[in-house]
């Protein structure tokens, strides 16, 4: 989804050295040289590869893959940052997308650079290279736009390890004139204070418009001889950008405008998705990647109404793109890059309604050729199954499936419009139809859970794996798996959880072991996800600006790479809560009654705050609502703010 993630080539290279971190931490060289650019360039090339034989994976900094701009004679350079590495950011469909609508703006080049790892960022600070693009090795500190990508609060560390080893200041009141612009967006952008004091301006919502207003304004401020904070006002004028150094938190940590900012800051929404069609001829990595196979987006937004879930509330409303504009891209996208595989991407892509008739004409298009469609997510129910099949050309992999609770109750608390009988009759197709292994997603410490909903997943997992055994003939059925991963609800902002406290990691753990007792044994393989670092994400998706002390200590005390499991270390983070005085269990844990000041109440995803306390009223009494795009407005008020409709190719299947 094209939410912000984000400078023309300076007539020098270098300038003076950066002041660098306050206190740098051990290991982080302060860098900066000043050369003439068109020498520096070329040095800077061959000091980064000669970099590449002391290094694990050196096709991670590599630039000229297939599909890589690279643009010389251009005035505006925007850096586009995944704060990941490579592999992980270059499946950002985001990313793709503004590279290739900002690189076909007149005088800009979007270029790429993604976090180096460990071993990569310690040499670059010990021979003193700044991090620099991957298409034409330019220093971000040169470029005039960074345009980070917030995907997930775990990330927030590598945004200050971008930022320090390019050289710029972290925080937004230490940059100067000739510093580039810090733009963040994404799906965190929609409570960023945690990253206030580090970001120059956050994009709220989609980026195909808003990204090319964001560049004209800044390009206009600099052809007017505007200083930092002109701009910075400038900006805060184009709909979706909101400037945070324009706003001052009042004692209950709620931002509050101060002259001339608005009192509240809209997201931008893209009302005709099939305006912007979908990257046809994007970058191909020499590398393995997560995902590495083309995509086309076919629906953005969903109105399913899963009431933890944020995206579905911030994407809304459903918009989809025609059969034959899928078919189109598809196949354009095939010819282009050369993959095998095209996956069909959204949140939801089984609810397209005219999924069927797209997977019949890319059938026959690639028949023969090799080419495999996928579909990256499925609904509980009898279509799915068929759609799988309708794309697995023979290979029977595995089928995932989402219930997110075990009892009936609990789901229609979270407004997961899914029985047991759809689950078990979806196994049941999917295993006589040849599939062996089914994995299976559950959240535990959802609002109002009770052991016995906690017992209801073993229960559900012993009735799917022995209607699974049923459908298969007797000398298979040792072949029969089910994969089981449970995570910890990490209430988020915006959605009608909002106010829910999240589960201390102590009940956590208690929840976790009334589960194992229920689970069956044989033919189960039951995964976890680490709790800490769900504790972690709650902390920082409900906290306000006073968490970004925290987050730059617990940085500057090595931590990068939060969302690995092998580089996680709460404790860590621990230290860093308590130098900066914050009460990390009081913000997870907490229960916030509806009406208590919230720190992202400034922001809006268009959707009423009057619609969540209605949602989260109905889930206390297990009411569910149904999808707006098979029947009536539910009164989310987000087509009335916003000015836009559900967009649908077809009709929709029922509910």
């Amino acid at each position: 989804m094209p939410e912000a993630a984000w400078h023309g080539g300076r007539s020098t290279f270098g300038r003076r050295a950066k002041a660098g971190p306050a206190h740098p931490p051990p290991g982080r060289a302060v860098l900066g040289k000043t050369r003439p650019r068109a020498a520096a360039l070329g040095e800077l090339a061959q000091r980064t590869a000669a970099l590449f034989g002391r290094v694990e994976r050196p096709a991670r900094y590599l630039d000229s893959e297939w599909g890589a701009r690279r643009r010389e004679d251009v005035s505006y350079r925007v850096c586009l940052v995944y704060p990941d590495t490579y592999e992980l950011g270059m499946a950002n469909q985001a990313l793709a997308i503004l590279y290739d609508l900002l690189n076909s703006i007149g005088g800009v080049a979007a270029e790429r650079c993604f976090v180096p790892a460990r071993d990569m960022a310690a040499l670059l600070r010990a021979e003193g290279v700044p991090l620099a693009t991957l298409e034409s090795v330019t220093p971000l500190r040169e470029c005039r736009m960074i345009g980070i990508t917030l995907p997930y609060e775990l990330t927030y560390t590598n945004v200050l390890e971008t930022l320090d080893l390019a050289q710029v200041p972290l925080h937004s009141s230490e940059r100067e004139e000739d510093d580039p612009l810090v733009l963040g967006g994404g799906p965190s952008a929609y409570n960023p204070e945690p990253l206030a004091p580090f970001l120059d301006a956050v994009l709220l919502g989609e980026g195909e418009e808003a990204a090319g207003e964001i560049v004209a304004a800044h390009r206009a401020s600099l052809e007017a001889g505007e200083d930092r904070a002109t701009l910075l006002r400038r900006l805060a004028d184009v709909p979706g950008v909101y400037v945070p150094s324009l706003y001052e938190p009042d004692s209950a940590g709620r931002p509050r405008p101060l002259a001339g900012a608005p009192a509240r800051v809209l997201k931008r929404v893209v009302t005709d998705l099939e305006a912007h069609r979908s990257p046809t001829c994007p970058v191909v990595p020499y590398m393995d990647v997560v995902h590495d196979r083309a995509t086309v987006e076919v629906t953005r937004g969903c109105t399913r109404g899963c009431r933890f879930c944020q995206a579905g509330m911030v994407y809304r409303p459903v918009r989809e793109r025609g059969a034959d504009a899928v078919v189109r891209d598809a196949l354009a996208t095939l010819e282009c890059t050369g993959y095998d595989e095209v996956s069909l991407t959204s949140l939801s892509t089984a609810d397209h309604s005219q999924l069927e008739d797209v997977l019949r004409r890319l059938a026959r298009r690639l028949e023969g050729t090799g080419i495999s469609v996928s579909l990256p997510s499925l609904r509980v129910d009898a279509f799915s199954v068929d759609m799988a099949r309708l794309v697995s050309a023979g290979r029977r992999s595995g089928l995932t499936f989402a219930p997110e609770a075990g009892t009936q109750r609990l789901r229609d608390v979270v407004n997961k419009n899914v029985t047991d009988d759809d689950l078990l009759g979806t196994v049941r197709r999917a295993f006589s139809s040849g599939w062996r292994r089914v994995k299976l997603y559950f959240m535990l410490g959802l609002p109002t859970e009770t052991d016995d909903d906690i017992r209801g997943i073993g229960e559900l997992v012993a009735r799917v794996m022995a209607d699974a055994r049923a459908a298969v003939p007797p000398n298979e059925r040792g072949a029969v798996r089910v994969g089981v991963s449970v995570s910890t609800f990490v209430p988020k902002a915006h959605t009608p959880f909002q106010w829910e406290p999240q589960l201390t990691l102590e009940e956590v753990r208690r929840r976790q072991a009334v589960l194992r007792e229920t689970m069956p044994r044989k033919g189960v393989d039951l995964s976890w996800h680490d709790p800490e670092a769900s504790f972690l994400e709650g902390v920082l998706a409900r906290g306000d600006r006073r968490l970004a002390e925290a987050v730059e200590a617990a940085w500057r005390a090595g931590a990068v790479f939060d969302a690995w499991t092998e580089e996680f270390d709460l404790g860590r983070w621990l230290v860093a809560f308590e130098s900066a005085g914050v009460d990390p269990g009081a913000i997870a844990s907490g229960k916030r009654e509806p009406g208590a000041p919230l720190p992202w109440e400034h922001l809006s995803s268009g959707v009423s705050t009057a619609y969540l306390r209605l949602e989260r009223k109905r889930a206390l009494a297990a009411e569910v609502t149904p999808d707006c795009s098979f029947g009536e407005c539910t009164g989310c008020a987000v087509c009335e703010e916003l000015g836009v409709d559900v967009v649908l190719g077809g009709e929709r299947r029922g509910t």
